[in-house]
């Protein structure tokens, strides 16, 4: 008798650990993983805005689905709107915090905003969660050596100097 509260004390942990650890990995409403895939393929097809309706829809069907904002943030990223990605990427951490491909995809944000030392600080962080092997940490580390991305000018953004008669 003298285990007995310890061991509903345990049971008690470990059913709030399996319950918690089970809605991290859920499967989407299928709805919702319909529009996710039409996102992909239209990302894939190279029409970022059609992805991101199609990510917000998603996520208007199944909020709760956080892997929702990941895909958000990579369409944002391919419209070189690295801010907002990286909006996007806290929104998935703020829901769970050693979400690897959230912390990698803000620090390669972060590194091609320019802000190299914030990135390497990601990099650690998925260096200790899951080591130099997984695919989140090389892919951070090339695009922390890729550095930050130079903005693109058109011909009508450069402005030629007029010469000057004296």
């Amino acid at each position: 008798m003298r285990f007995a509260p310890a061991a509903a004390a345990l049971s008690l942990a470990l059913a709030m650990t399996a319950s918690v650890s089970l809605g991290q990995t859920r499967d989407p409403d299928p709805r919702a993983g319909v529009l996710i895939a039409e996102g992909k393929s239209a990302l894939a097809a190279g029409d970022t805005q059609a992805a991101i309706d199609a990510y917000e829809a998603a996520l208007a069907v199944d909020p709760g689905f956080t892997p929702i904002f990941v895909y958000l943030a990579e369409a944002a990223r391919a419209d070189d709107l690295q801010g907002k990605a990286i909006g996007y990427y806290r929104e998935a951490l703020d829901r769970d915090p050693n979400y690897l491909a959230a912390i990698a995809g803000e620090g390669a944000a972060m590194a091609e905003k320019g802000a190299l030392e914030k990135a390497r600080l990601n990099l650690a962080k998925v260096q200790s969660l899951c080591g130099d092997s997984c695919p989140e940490t090389r892919q951070l580390a090339a695009a922390i050596a890729a550095g930050p991305r130079q903005p693109v000018m058109t011909a009508e953004a450069v402005v030629t100097p007029q010469p000057q008669a004296n």
